[in-house]
């Protein structure tokens, strides 16, 4: 590799990496805020929770990137041309592509680990992360129960306590239960325990009584118990047969979704495994764009700005057409070859204007010309 290949990949290197981690940290801690109630609320130690929140830094990733090569690329090359280094580069003798080789490696380089992150990383990563959160519900729900507040565990489910000793003994206990729409559950004891099983959390509640509303008719059934066990379990293992995510799916999976599933729900899986093998070519056409604006044609300091604003507006321009089409390809899959064309076609346009044999010759102000004929 050339001298001058190493240095400017370098800077490339170095600013992708810079911009990756900023926009990484910023996404990662809204998200994180989020899920501080673990840790707040529920005793998450540190450690799990940060794996809990690594684990979705994959999908941060298969998004920032792209954006990061493109912002690395213009800020360099940029930067090249108004130090006039360019020009001193093709004074030596270099070409366009060996100019343009830098960003060219470092687009191959990306586009390889967005496929790594979108054939492999996004899946299992979605997985591990829906199994953690289920199983942190399911250990940690008990332990949240707040005086004199209506708690919501879960989905459903729903309790209040009038008090609560630092034995884990409750008392004024109204749980209601609403996992089943059809047969909503409600539960009032005087007394209760929090107790562990292995078949998860539960509340042993005592003198009490439990009633059920028929939804049809209106018939309200009511139990009195002396002792009841009431299960706060939401987690299903995957031995249970979890259905998987969307996301959660390989893209062999999502190319090939149960029949049983409803047609729009079928094209909604084609569809994201085809956004998931098209969006990596993304970050070639990101990184051509930027260098067409800033290679091609004639010098000009004036003119750089403009460059730039434009290859912005084309790299915009091009992520709404993906989002576009993600949504049409939901009622129809006949877009999907656009999915693959859109990059394709930035990417062949792009290119030309990169490699095209131009001789070009720098531009000055009126004012430097002025002075240059005097």
């Amino acid at each position: 590799m050339h001298t001058l290949t190493r240095h400017i990949l370098g800077q490339l290197t170095a600013a992708t990496l810079s911009v990756t981690l900023a926009l990484t940290c910023a996404i990662w801690l809204m998200q994180s805020l989020r899920l501080l109630d673990y840790i707040v609320n529920r005793g998450l130690q540190a450690t799990t929770f940060l794996y809990f929140v690594a684990l979705l830094l994959p999908s941060f990733l298969s998004i920032v990137l792209p954006i990061a090569a493109f912002c690395a690329t213009l800020f360099v090359y940029y930067k090249l041309t108004a130090d006039r280094e360019l020009i001193v580069m093709r004074s030596a003798g270099f070409s366009q592509s060996d100019l343009a080789r830098p960003a060219i490696i470092l687009a191959a380089v990306i586009t390889a680990v967005g496929y790594l992150i979108s054939v492999y990383l996004l899946p299992v990563s979605h997985r591990e992360f829906r199994d953690l959160k289920y199983q942190l519900s399911n250990e940690y729900s008990a332990a949240i129960l707040q005086e004199g507040v209506f708690n919501t565990l879960t989905d459903g489910i729903t309790i209040f306590v009038r008090e609560r000793s630092l034995n884990g003994a409750l008392k004024g206990i109204l749980a209601h239960d609403n996992r089943d729409l059809d047969n909503p559950v409600t539960m009032m004891a005087e007394t209760g325990t929090l107790q562990r099983s292995d078949e998860g959390p539960h509340i042993v509640l005592q003198n009490g009584n439990r009633q059920v509303v028929d939804i049809k008719n209106g018939r309200l059934q009511m139990l009195y118990f002396d002792k009841y066990s009431f299960n706060l379990s939401q987690f299903e293992t995957a031995s249970k047969g979890r259905d998987l995510s969307r996301r959660e799916q390989t893209i062999i999976q999502l190319l090939n979704p149960d029949p049983r599933l409803p047609a729009r729900t079928q094209r909604t899986h084609i569809a994201e495994a085809h956004q998931r093998m098209a969006y990596p070519l993304y970050t070639i056409a990101f990184v051509l764009v930027a260098l067409a604006s800033l290679l091609s044609g004639e010098f000009s300091r004036r003119g750089q700005v403009k460059r730039v604003v434009a290859a912005i507006l084309c790299v915009a321009l091009l992520q709404i057409t993906l989002l576009t089409l993600n949504d049409y390809a939901k009622a129809s899959l006949s877009v999907i070859p656009a999915m693959y064309a859109t990059p394709l076609s930035a990417i062949a346009v792009a290119l030309i204007f990169v490699l095209r044999d131009s001789r070009r010759k720098a531009v000055s102000p009126p004012g430097e010309q002025a002075m240059a004929g005097a």
